[in-house]
């Protein structure tokens, strides 16, 4: 998810949606294990890839973000109970959590990521039925 929210800044979503299928043949099906141990002939075979968003700096922030998730799941177990330790926090504490932590996660993926991954309100209005079942699960969602 982390990858396509990267790949996504700058352009539109119905563009990323439409490489998916790319970026999911490109990144190994986003085996974090395989994209992680990528060398240069990786990243090489990813900037000549057509099937997926060819920008230097985003192919190297998929491969370093890797990196830095296979150390944090042997930190923490996984990649999400080290989002649980720090959660619950604001936007501006999630974001500068993640600018120290991984490469180009500025502040609207960041936003994004989260939201669809259900760690920051606004994926669910307050109207729609899944709110409520959201707010079951994280009861940290009511607290301010």
């Amino acid at each position: 998810r982390l990858v396509m929210e990267i790949n996504q800044a700058g352009l539109s979503w119905e563009t990323i949606l439409k490489k998916e299928e790319g970026f999911r043949k490109a990144y190994d099906d986003f085996d974090i294990q395989k994209v992680a141990s990528y060398g240069e002939s990786d990243r090489e075979r990813l900037l000549n890839d057509s099937g997926i968003i060819r920008n230097k700096l985003k192919v190297n922030a998929a491969i370093e973000n890797a990196k830095t998730i296979v150390e944090l799941q042997k930190e923490f177990g996984s990649f999400e109970k080290w989002l649980e330790h720090h959660h619950p926090k604001t936007l501006p504490e999630w974001m500068k959590l993640f600018k120290k932590t991984f490469k180009f996660t500025g502040g609207e993926i960041v936003n994004e990521f989260l939201m669809s991954i259900g760690y920051l309100k606004g994926s669910h209005a307050e109207s729609c039925p899944v709110y409520d079942e959201v707010l079951k699960h994280d009861p940290m969602w009511n607290k301010p």
